[in-house]
């Protein structure tokens, strides 16, 4: 009976610590802990298409639709939409910030073709034209 009990509180304890461990390296809880200490993270399933990444940077959470098309030697993401979930938060953010940004895409997907949504697409364009 005493061994039992032994080996139940043995195997809590190693739950729990399973627990922890798993609970901190959490991808997701990174993202919202570096989004509300306005750092960047970037949090992504590369192996799935269907899922979009998250980017968070200086407080505005960016969301990236993910297109697979062709290239010359197989399928990979050619396309991709990024929009953020507040424009209001952009407010202070400025054309480095998305170069920033669009660099740190690339460097996950070399292949695909960046496009934002208004009101960040108009302000690259211009100062890409100057």
């Amino acid at each position: 009976m005493i061994l039992l009990l032994r080996i139940a509180i043995l195997a809590l304890i190693i739950y729990l610590f399973y627990a922890a461990v798993k609970f901190i390296t959490d991808p997701k809880r990174k993202l919202e802990s570096a989004h509300e200490q306005k750092r960047f993270f970037f949090y992504d399933i590369p192996d799935n298409i269907r899922k979009n990444f998250l980017v968070t940077y200086k407080g505005v959470m960016f969301e990236g639709e993910k297109y697979l098309g062709t290239t010359d030697k197989s399928f990979e993401v050619v396309s991709i939409f990024v929009f953020p979930h507040n424009n209001d938060l952009l407010h202070g953010l400025g054309y480095e910030d998305f170069v920033f940004i669009e660099n740190e895409i690339q460097l996950r997907y070399p292949n695909a073709v960046i496009d934002w949504k208004s009101p960040i697409k108009e302000l690259l364009e211009k100062n890409r034209n100057h």
